[in-house]
């Protein structure tokens, strides 16, 4: 069963090595990230208990983890793997992740991508 709830990750600013250009892989470069975790609540409203819920503050853990130990040359990737992390709690259905890269353009403030992904054994009858 597929619900609307959501937690929200606003604007978790990381630093990490990240782009194609040589400079690019030496210096570490700023990355903010948005997570939304569509989840079902109403067991963790219901109970009180962090066991019923997705826990945030782990998942968050192992993003900042993955993004400050890895070298990646796309966005693209860095968001995918993102998503991956967010999927394992079980209780997360579905997850959209937003990854900006703030330097990426000379006149832009950033360039970023914005991917969805699916716990497809959430969504089964």
């Amino acid at each position: 069963m597929s619900t609307t709830d959501r937690i929200e990750i606003t604007d978790l600013h990381l630093r990490t090595i990240i782009g194609i250009n040589p400079e690019e892989r030496e210096n570490r470069q700023d990355v903010l990230i948005n997570i939304i975790l569509y989840v079902d609540s109403r067991p963790a409203a219901q109970s009180d208990d962090i066991s019923d819920s997705a826990n945030y503050r782990t998942i968050t853990k192992e993003i900042i983890k993955l993004v400050e130990n890895s070298q990646f040359y796309l966005i693209e990737k860095m968001a995918a793997e993102i998503a991956t992390i967010c999927l394992n709690s079980h209780q997360v259905e579905r997850v959209s992740v937003n990854v900006q890269k703030p330097t990426a353009l000379r006149f832009a403030k950033s360039v970023g991508i914005t991917i969805e992904r699916t716990n497809k054994s959430s969504w089964q009858q």
